[in-house]
């Protein structure tokens, strides 16, 4: 990896985190269902993952920059894993079942939505 590549990555990597720790302190509103805010940035990751893969980028360093760089800081895996734990260390097993379904589901559609969206938008275009 050249030194460009580094600079693309870390500015990619600063952005995603960035928006995720806002997204994650000030994002305090209910919208009359219980999804915590790891989960609401895992549903934006996917979201924007979708558009990537639509999008279909050949240029390696947008590649750098957004998939590893952006959505690898700003996708909360580990802090979902974590969730996941303590919920398993209250013992509290229905809800980390129901919380693991809901995450991958509603990650899955938020993926296929943004994905949707781009291809709806190419055939338009054409």
């Amino acid at each position: 990896m050249d030194f460009s590549s580094i600079v693309i990555l870390l500015l990619g990597s600063t952005f995603g985190l960035i928006l995720r720790i806002s997204i994650q302190n000030n994002f305090k509103k209910s919208i009359g269902i219980d999804i915590q805010n790891t989960s609401i940035v895992n549903f934006l990751s996917s979201f924007f993952l979708g558009i990537l893969v639509a999008i279909n980028f050949i240029n390696n360093e947008i590649l750098v920059l957004f998939y590893s760089g952006f959505l690898g800081c700003f996708s909360t895996f580990s802090s979902f894993i974590n969730q996941l734990f303590n919920l398993f260390k209250k013992r509290k097993f229905l809800r980390l079942f129901f919380h693991y379904i809901e995450v991958i589901i509603l990650s899955f559609l938020f993926f296929y939505l943004g994905y949707f969206v781009i291809q709806f938008l190419k055939s338009e275009i054409k």
